[in-house]
């Protein structure tokens, strides 16, 4: 069953929504995971995005970029220098980077779908070590292959599932999230979609359509009492954006920066210890990474001048997307008995109500 979403709660947003207000609304892309919740201890998962779906292993072309690096993107010195994306994304837990990618590789070895002969997978983490005990390496070869090979197309599960399952977000339960963006025709009628893992944030620091929540919400705080705007802001934040437009890498490098607004229309500036790196790709241009016979390869590619509604439609879905991994999550007590609210609900709209931001 779908869990709410901050559209449900009335909560505002600018620009207009895909299908599924996912990053598959831009066509071909799957998402799977694998979750693990076993005992007191076992918090985490893996989250697989297969750019193309499972079958298609046409490299699409990308950029990153790390906002701040206190974290992991394995492969993205590959995207940097060749501009493109080989293979599924996997995201995970920060001790769990290895196994991931490992496993990625085995995948694509055993259907004979590594491109050039050699595979350097795009693996991301975000760390759940106050929920989730990293140090006993619950991710396992298996959970990676139920990720690659569950992905859907469609509506995208949010909150306590896959990567994200452990995940905290401004001393509330974060995880999974998603959002879209659909641009009207007379713009180019482009889709941009969003995944977001979410760990980061202090409580005061929190913003949800101009409203200063976390100001109002420092009970149940666990690193902060909603106090003390100063205490390092630790964690992480990896975003995933995705386009059906025609854009090169260094334009998706563009669209990724992007991200660092949407995450700062949540309330968070970004801390020395949080590592908040986002990547974009896009899925047009089919065969780029082939060419022909002379290794050449048609290549269509959007003027800068048409980019701007991409790059605000960048933050927007990234900031749907944050807030969606909130508002679905739920209450989890983990690792050492420590207990983590979920946003609530109905004190939320209380709030946004006393600021006259509910639609």
């Amino acid at each position: 069953m779908q869990k709410p979403r901050a559209r449900d709660l009335g909560i505002p947003f600018e620009g207009r929504i895909g299908k599924h207000n996912a990053i598959t609304d831009v066509d071909g892309i799957t998402v799977g995971y694998s979750t693990i919740i076993e005992d007191d201890s076992a918090r985490t998962g893996v989250t697989i995005i297969h750019p193309r779906g499972k079958e298609d292993h046409d490299p699409v072309f990308a950029g990153w970029f790390p906002f701040n690096g206190n974290g992991e993107m394995t492969g993205s010195a590959w995207v940097e220098e060749g501009g493109f994306l080989e293979g599924p994304i996997g995201i995970t837990n920060t001790h769990s980077v290895g196994v991931v990618r490992d496993t990625i590789i085995q995948w694509q070895a055993e259907q004979d779908k590594i491109f050039q002969g050699w595979s350097c997978p795009l693996v991301a983490e975000t760390a759940d070590g106050w929920l989730n005990d990293m140090n006993a390496f619950f991710v396992k070869p298996e959970h990676v292959r139920e990720a690659l090979e569950n992905a859907e197309s469609g509506p995208v599960r949010e909150g306590n599932v896959g990567g994200g399952t452990g995940m905290l977000c401004y001393e509330f339960k974060g995880g999974s999230g998603t959002s879209s963006r659909k641009l009207p025709e007379k713009l180019g009628g482009w889709t941009v979609g969003a995944f977001a893992q979410t760990n980061f944030g202090r409580r005061y620091q929190l913003t949800i359509a101009g409203v200063p929540v976390g100001e109002h919400l420092i009970d149940d705080a666990p690193m902060t009492s909603g106090e003390n705007p100063f205490k390092q802001d630790d964690g992480s934040l990896i975003v995933v954006i995705a386009t059906d437009a025609p854009l090169l890498p260094h334009q998706l490098k563009r669209l990724a920066r992007r991200a660092s607004l949407g995450m700062a229309r949540t309330g968070s500036l970004g801390g020395n210890g949080s590592g908040d790196i986002f990547l974009a790709f896009s899925t047009a241009n089919p065969n780029a990474a082939r060419g022909n016979e002379k290794g050449l390869a048609p290549i269509q590619s959007l003027s800068n001048n048409f980019i701007d509604p991409l790059l605000a439609a960048s933050a927007y879905a990234t900031e749907e997307a944050i807030l969606n991994s909130m508002i679905a999550a739920e209450d989890m007590t983990g690792r050492n008995g420590l207990s983590v609210r979920a946003l609530p609900h109905d004190r939320l709209r209380e709030i946004m109500s006393q600021y006259n931001r509910l639609q």
